[in-house]
């Protein structure tokens, strides 16, 4: 039975971008070995590392630290499975990149919400305040969504997962949307007057899901195109080995792990994973269109 601690490792962007273009991928070939690819903290597989050891697997987590590489490391063969996005994410970036990559099993919905540093209510918000969202087009459709909810601006009723600027009707307030990145949305805190944060980046850097101005709703079932997810290459969807691990993630001691480090704010979803991808699949054919 394997005892080894939990590995851990930070691929940075340029180290996974040399081993994709080389076709250099990690290099092992033992089936009881599965590389998670996560983004940020991602304690609970820390903790699901353990459980499965006892069962003779080792997990170990690699970290990335931009959200365009897990799922081509993962196309790539360099790991067997990431967990850090939703079904949103994951069919712009199999239509973007041409990659067959299928959510296994659902993790939880986290909130994303409207944060400042500058003004405690929703309503101190100034007229002409510049908002900060994140500039990849699944995270920023449902960033405009967000501020449309709080009554801060207006869509085109047709505007659709994939929203963006243009598609904004009304705009009473005179906001300036500036596009960042997701993961450096919280550091824009000091400059802008707002910033649109996922919970998990918000916590992962100090900023308190509580002190949201403003926040969508998880349990919500406009939410299911933002279940975040764990998955796998798509021929190999069924691997029994993946099946212990998502079995795992379910687990009393994980899911506690997942309640505290998030606070409470990520609300489970169970749902099988065949309805899983038929949202994917769905929400790719919007993308051809």
């Amino acid at each position: 039975m394997i005892s080894a601690p939990t590995r851990r490792r930070t691929l940075f962007a340029a180290t996974v971008l040399v081993l994709l273009a080389s076709g250099c991928g990690l290099g092992d070939t033992d089936r009881n070995r599965i590389r998670v690819g996560v983004s940020g903290d991602a304690s609970e597989w820390d903790v699901l590392a353990k459980e499965a050891a006892k069962e003779g697997l080792t997990v170990e987590t690699v970290v990335f630290d931009d959200y365009s590489l897990p799922n081509k490391a993962l196309s790539a063969g360099d790991i067997e499975l990431n967990a850090f996005q939703h079904l949103v994410f994951l069919a712009q970036s199999n239509t973007e990149n041409k990659t067959d990559i299928a959510p296994i099993a659902p993790t939880s919905v986290v909130p994303l919400g409207l944060y400042s540093s500058k003004h405690k209510q929703l309503a101190d918000l100034p007229d002409a305040a510049e908002i900060t969202l994140p500039n990849d087009p699944s995270n920023q459709g449902r960033g405009l969504r967000v501020l449309e909810q709080a009554k801060i601006i207006e869509l085109r009723k047709d505007a659709g997962l994939f929203a963006t600027p243009d598609d904004i009707t009304a705009n009473p307030k005179h906001v300036k949307l500036t596009p960042v990145n997701a993961q450096q949305t919280p550091r824009t805190l000091q400059d802008a007057d707002a910033a649109i944060i996922n919970s998990g980046v918000a916590e992962l850097a100090g900023v308190g899901s509580e002190k949201a101005l403003f926040k969508d709703d998880p349990a919500s079932p406009q939410s299911l195109p933002y279940v975040n997810v764990i998955a796998a290459r798509a021929d190999q969807k069924d691997d029994p080995t993946y099946q212990k691990i998502v079995k795992l993630y379910t687990s009393q001691a994980v899911q506690d792990e997942v309640r505290r480090t998030s606070k409470g704010t990520a609300h489970y979803v169970d749902l099988p994973a065949a309805d899983l991808q038929a949202e994917v699949a769905r929400i790719q054919k919007q993308l051809k269109r």
